[in-house]
C-alpha cells in the first residue's frame, strides 16, 4: 500500500459520514436552485429517502433549511445567514483585534481575550495568553455562559429587560459561582451598572482565584460587538495597579472599536439631534 493509500485510509477513519451528508445536502442549494425537494435532493445525493428526510428534518429543526410555500419543497434557512454574517464579523473583529490583544498582553503582562456573543453563550474569537505559570481553561472556540461571566456581562449591556427575558426566560439562572446573578432582574440592574461605569473589574465571578477587567468593543451604530478584557491570577494582583489596567483594558477597547467605524462624538451628536427632534 502507498504512503498516499495510508494517508486517505487514515483520513476516511476520521470522517463523520451523517455530518457529511448534512453539508453535501446544503450545498445542493444555490442562486440557480434555491427550492429543492426531498426526492431531488435524494437523487443528487444518491442515498434512501428516508435518509435525506431524517437530515432535513434535523437541519430545519436547527434552522439551517426550512419548508418553502406549499411544504413540498426545501430552501436555505437563516441560520445559514446568521452563520455567514457572524464568521466575516468575527473574521473581521480577529484580524483588527489580535495585534491589539498582542500589544496590550505585552504591555499589562496577562493574558487578553476577545469575545463575542451568541445567544446565551460567549465565543472566544481571539486570545493572546502570557507566558506565566497560571494554565487558562480557555481557548479560542471555547463557550461560556453569558449571565455567568464577566466578559458575557459586557455583551449584555445594549439588551433591554424584556429582551434579557426573552433570552433567560427561566425564573432562576443557572448559578455557577456565588456572584452568579440568580435572577434575569438581578442580572440586568448588574449589567445597567457595568454600562454606566463603561468597564467591568471582579474576582471570582466566574472561576475562582481570577480577576478579570472588560470593556465592550462597538461598531458603527453604536452596538456592542464584543467585550476585550485582560484575565489576571489573583496571586498576581497589585491593587496599586488597577487605574492602569482598567485604562489600557478601556482605551484598547476604544482602539478596536474606532476601526470597525465607531465614533463617540457621531453617536453624541445623533443622540443631541433625537432629544430635538422628540422635544
Amino acid at each position: 500500500m502507498s504512503k498516499g493509500n495510508v494517508s486517505e485510509a487514515a483520513q476516511d477513519k476520521y470522517l463523520v459520514p451523517a455530518l457529511e451528508r448534512g453539508l453535501l445536502l446544503l450545498g445542493q442549494f444555490n442562486h440557480r436552485d434555491r427550492k429543492l425537494s426531498a426526492p431531488e435532493l435524494a437523487r443528487r445525493l444518491n442515498l434512501p429517502r428516508s435518509t435525506v428526510f431524517r437530515l432535513l428534518m434535523t437541519l430545519e429543526s436547527m434552522g439551517f433549511v426550512q419548508r418553502a410555500e406549499g411544504g413540498h419543497d426545501y430552501r436555505l434557512g437563516l441560520a445559514v445567514l446568521r452563520l455567514g454574517f457572524e464568521y466575516l464579523a468575527s473574521l473581521e473583529l480577529t484580524e483588527l483585534g489580535a495585534p491589539l490583544l498582542e500589544r496590550l498582553r505585552g504591555e499589562i503582562g496577562f493574558s487578553c481575550n476577545l469575545v463575542v456573543r451568541d445567544g446565551r453563550s460567549i465565543v472566544y474569537v481571539a486570545k493572546s495568553s502570557a507566558p506565566t505559570p497560571f494554565t487558562s481553561s480557555v481557548h479560542v472556540g471555547t463557550r461560556l455562559p453569558a449571565h455567568a461571566t464577566v466578559l458575557g456581562r459586557v455583551l449584555l449591556e445594549d439588551l433591554s429587560l424584556d429582551e434579557l427575558r426573552e433570552l433567560f426566560p427561566e425564573e432562576h439562572l443557572e448559578s455557577y459561582s456565588s456572584s452568579t446573578p440568580h435572577t434575569v432582574l438581578e442580572l440586568y440592574e448588574m449589567v445597567q451598572k457595568d454600562r454606566e461605569r463603561g468597564y467591568v473589574l471582579q474576582e471570582a465571578f466566574f472561576e475562582a482565584r481570577v480577576s478579570t477587567v472588560a470593556a465592550p468593543v462597538r461598531d458603527g451604530t453604536g452596538r456592542i460587538v464584543a467585550a476585550l478584557g485582560a484575565t489576571i491570577p489573583s496571586s498576581r494582583f497589585e491593587p496599586d495597579r488597577i487605574d492602569d489596567l482598567v485604562g489600557r483594558v478601556r482605551n484598547t477597547a476604544m482602539e478596536l472599536s474606532r476601526l470597525l467605524n465607531y465614533s463617540p462624538e457621531k453617536m453624541q451628536a445623533m443622540g443631541k439631534v433625537a432629544n430635538l427632534w422628540h422635544n
